[in-house]
């Protein structure tokens, strides 16, 4: 749908285009922006996204920067008028900065001709990712009326396709593109597996390639990889807990195929787009139907056949309902939190807009004795009512800028030789960083002066002490984000009446993913797809419920047989499955597993961790 969608954006028609991940969305606006004349300001949440795009449009000689939470004023001041007064194509903005003074004060001399905001469904409050700051967008629109809006997401429902439309200001002419939610090469499967662990080890034993395992918890994640480096299945863990360089290696060695395995939180995955992904298992269950589809969605972008598997346990699905009050704490609890962490922050009331502080929760939860789930969600909610953004993975890389004039510069190379190679070594590295803050890296300065590491970090900072240049270390810490003043105690508020809202709609989607595992009947494509308002897709005849229409059932004379079979082995104590498995000839193991499938779900036995099973009632019961 790529060209209908630019066309669309051509004839200055307000559009959405709903794309599934990996189907392209950046081409359709980027396309008509390098048609147009002027600016195509971006609107993205996610900042590792935002420097890529501009990093990979630089690369190709298309001029573009970006404004995001976090960056000093300086730097932003700088950007802006780059973005002004250069000839600068794209402009990417995160959107806590479109209301601030300084982006109103330059947004006329950008003269934008095109409007894209990416992950549009951030701003439906009935969506899964709600982003107050999403609704400056709209007040862009009455500055720029003429200015053509296309909006970008891989997945909305219905009604939050009308929000998107009905939030952005949309005109009665625009265009709505959705493409299906069918994936006719991937196999959606749902398992309760007496153990889990070793159902993924049969799994990726089973299915050669390039795989993604997402886990629930940082701890669960390394466990998993420890589990598949013992079994000689090559892999390594990846959440927000790791440096940015650790979390690049681990990106870019599973990009490169040096790695099979990546094992991960839900952290990874946001602007990956590795073709060739065989099988992504969920080790525990998303807690939305938007989320499974975008990380399944990874496996099978190059059109082959592919594998989405969810491996879940009974209680899993109630622990995720009884969550339901954990996620939306009451007022009392958020306006506690809410004044436990400005005096954390030591900001004082009436104080704090626009500023950014390192944060780690585990330290503020521990200094002020709170659970820290719930400090968590409070802060969430907290950002739902733009109090504040916190980015958990945060990493903004060192910037430099020369603060004084050629000629000073000379006669400061006079005074302190020893500064030179560090002064020469900024000029031949960095182009125009005279005149705009440049990302530099010391690492590879250091490398091209062949100097340590800790010498040319201190030489930087001389030059940042004696005032010849601005040098901003970089930070890889979770970042705290204020958008308004510190409230005063009697004066803090929430909107109580929409928290309630958004808490009845996760309710909806706690009951969506909850029905999805459920079924044993009904098609996986088509329930995904009926999920989204797609409701002319049909059986993809390849997931475990189209399959098992296919299959003989289990007779009772066989049931009672496997039974026995089973029972026998288990006169003696517990038994791996590995070893009942050998009892039972390929198709005979599909009975095997629906006979143990219907134990298990009757208590009748009980299993282990490490895939033993045991304490079998007598076969006569099941008669």
């Amino acid at each position: 749908m790529q060209e209908d969608i630019i066309e669309s954006v051509l004839k200055n028609r307000d559009t959405l285009a709903i794309l599934p991940t990996g189907g392209g969305k950046s081409i359709c606006f980027q396309v008509p922006a390098m048609a147009m004349e002027g600016l195509c300001l971006v609107v993205s949440p996610l900042i590792a996204l935002m420097k890529d795009q501009v990093r990979n449009l630089t690369q190709r000689d298309i001029p573009a920067l970006a404004v995001y939470s976090g960056m000093d004023h300086a730097d932003v001041k700088k950007t802006l008028q780059q973005a002004a007064f250069g000839k600068y194509k794209f402009l990417y903005v995160s959107p806590e900065r479109l209301e601030s003074s300084l982006f109103l004060e330059y947004l006329p001399a950008l003269k934008p001709s095109l409007i894209a905001v990416d992950e549009a469904h951030c701003i439906s409050q009935w969506g899964y990712d709600f982003r107050p700051s999403y609704l400056r967008i709209a007040e862009l629109r009455s500055e720029l009326k003429k200015v053509p809006v296309i909006a970008l997401t891989a997945s909305a429902t219905l009604s939050v396709q009308d929000d998107i439309c009905v939030k952005l200001l949309f005109k009665k002419d625009h265009a709505r593109y959705t493409q299906s939610y069918s994936r006719p090469n991937l196999s959606y499967s749902v398992f309760r597996p007496p153990a889990r662990q070793t159902k993924l080890l049969e799994i990726l034993q089973n299915v050669n390639g390039t795989s993604i395992v997402y886990c629930k918890s940082r701890k669960q994640a390394q466990e998993i990889n420890n589990l598949l480096n013992t079994h000689s299945i090559s892999s390594e863990f990846y959440h927000a807990g790791l440096s940015h360089e650790q979390r690049t290696q681990r990106q870019d060695n599973w990009f490169n195929n040096k790695t099979r395995v990546i094992v991960c939180t839900n952290a990874f995955g946001m602007g990956i787009d590795k073709a060739n992904v065989r099988v992504v298992v969920h080790y525990a269950i998303p807690d939305c139907l938007e989320n499974y589809y975008q990380e399944a969605g990874r496996a099978g972008r190059d059109g082959k056949k592919a594998y989405a598997v969810l491996l879940y346990a009974t209680e899993e699905i109630n622990n995720l309902k009884n969550q339901i009050d954990i996620r939306f704490p009451g007022f009392e609890e958020i306006k506690k939190i809410y004044i436990a962490l400005m005096n954390h922050l030591q900001v004082a009331a009436g104080m704090g807009e626009w500023k950014s502080f390192d944060f780690d929760i585990a330290t503020f939860a521990e200094n002020f004795k709170l659970n820290i789930l719930q400090a968590t969600y409070a802060i969430q909610a907290m950002a739902k009512e733009d109090i504040l953004s916190y980015n958990e993975i945060f990493f903004k890389p060192s910037t430099l800028v020369f603060t004084t004039t050629r000629q000073d510069l000379e006669e400061f190379e006079i005074q302190y030789p020893e500064a030179v190679p560090f002064i020469k070594g900024l000029l031949r590295n960095y182009e125009g960083i005279f005149d705009f803050p440049a990302t530099i890296y010391e690492t590879m300065l250091a490398k091209f002066l062949k100097t340590p590491l800790p010498l040319v970090k201190a030489g930087l900072e001389m030059l940042h002490k004696y005032g010849i240049v601005r040098y901003v270390q970089q930070k890889d810490k979770p970042q705290i984000f204020l958008l308004r003043n510190r409230m005063y105690t009697d004066d803090f508020t929430i909107d109580t009446k929409n928290h309630l809202l958004r808490k009845e709609a996760y309710r909806n989607r706690v009951n969506a993913i909850g029905n999805y595992i459920d079924s044993s009947t009904i098609c996986r494509s088509i329930m995904i797809s009926n999920y989204f308002g797609d409701n002319i897709a049909v059986n993809c005849n390849i997931c475990d419920n189209c399959l098992a229409k296919k299959e003989t059932p289990v007779s009772d004379k066989e049931f009672i047989e496997i039974t026995g079979k089973i029972e026998n082995m288990l006169v003696s104590g517990r038994v791996h499955i590995k070893e009942i498995e050998k009892k039972f000839k390929s198709r005979g193991k599909k009975k095997l597993w629906k006979v143990l499938d219907y134990l298990m779900a009757e208590n009748k036995i009980e299993t282990d961790q490490e895939g033993f099973i045991f304490s079998i009632l007598p076969p006569d019961i099941y008669k």
